[in-house]
């Protein structure tokens, strides 16, 4: 039997500009940028993955900037909002912090057992920050960040996925070991796991909607968290078994993945937990410099040259 999927390993989206990218996720929102590296299957774009102290699993939102990239329509077979989770006590700081940076931040009111602010980035994408009482875990905020550690994002609360259907989508979450908890009108919660923060995802049944288009600020794969490399065999097993079009192994060096479709149309992963981001970089300078796979790296000069430039700020401590 394999070991059960833990919650959300990461959260990869679409923006454009990286340097606006990179400022509004460590400037703004308080999180690490943890890697900084190219997406492997278009060496020509980077990929950005920002996230807590070390980049924990279940701390990871990672973007594709496409500097030219048209903004995307949010719809059916989408992630509708990624949520993050912030402590109990926090809405009122981060309501205060993303007005004064000239974001719109509106009171979501109560879902469930916790309060909601939602906001979107600088490419449209649809973020929440779901205040709850705090869990023991494995997040740890970032401590040079400019947001200070009692009010920062302590990783992921859960991804909403809008869907016309639900049948058939949550027969693949039942098979991946995820339960129903709660609803609330058309809204579906569902718990993987010990469940809790980081291992929920919400069904949002529209089915008058129209589907959407992925590219800036639209979410383009949600991956969830597997032990080990032996577990994620016996996951891929199983939902091949389901008749699900399961992906092979793919080293993504900092985990390994496999990706398939839920019936919806959300591109899902299942990413292992190790070997984490401090392979090829010491812990406290990562997301210094630009790291390459093996195979990449006698081609680094000319995908320097193609890459545009991007700085890293100090962040400002508040006072």
């Amino acid at each position: 039997m394999e070991q059960p999927i833990l919650g959300i390993h990461h959260v990869t989206a679409i923006a454009s500009d990286p340097q606006r990218n990179l400022d509004f996720y460590t400037e703004v929102l308080g999180l690490r940028l943890v890697k900084r590296t190219v997406n492997f299957d278009d060496p020509g774009t980077y990929h950005l993955y920002f996230g807590d102290e070390t980049g924990t699993p279940g701390s990871i939102l990672t973007f594709f900037p496409w500097p030219m990239a048209a903004r995307g329509s949010p719809g059916v077979g989408q992630v509708e909002v990624t949520s993050f989770s912030i402590p109990e006590n926090s809405l009122n700081y981060w309501e205060r912090r993303l007005l004064s940076a000239g974001i719109p931040a509106e009171r979501a009111g109560k879902r469930f057992d916790e309060e909601v602010l939602t906001f979107i980035d600088p490419d449209g994408l649809k973020l929440e920050l779901a205040a709850h009482p705090a869990r023991a875990g494995a997040i740890r905020a970032w401590k040079d960040a400019s947001v200070p550690v009692q009010h920062a994002i302590r990783g992921f609360y859960s991804v909403t996925l809008c869907e016309q259907g639900y049948e058939s989508t949550v027969e693949v979450l039942e098979t991946m070991g995820f339960k129903k908890v709660g609803e609330q009108g058309n809204r579906f919660r569902f718990e993987v796991g010990e469940g809790g923060a980081g291992a929920r995802i919400d069904i949002l049944c529209a089915s008058e909607a129209s589907y959407g288009n992925v590219a800036a600020g639209i979410v383009h794969h949600v991956a969830w968290r597997v032990v080990d490399g032996n577990s994620q065999q016996s996951w891929r097993k199983r939902l091949a078994n389901k008749h699900l079009n399961v992906t092979p192994v793919i080293d993504r060096c900092y985990f390994h993945s496999v990706y398939f479709r839920e019936p919806g149309g959300v591109l899902f992963e299942l990413a292992t937990d190790p070997p984490g981001f401090a392979i090829d970089e010491p812990a406290e300078k990562l997301g210094e410099a630009l790291k390459l796979p093996t195979w990449l790296e006698p081609n680094r000069k000319r995908i320097e040259q193609v890459l545009p430039p991007i700085q890293l700020h100090k962040p400002v401590k508040e006072t």
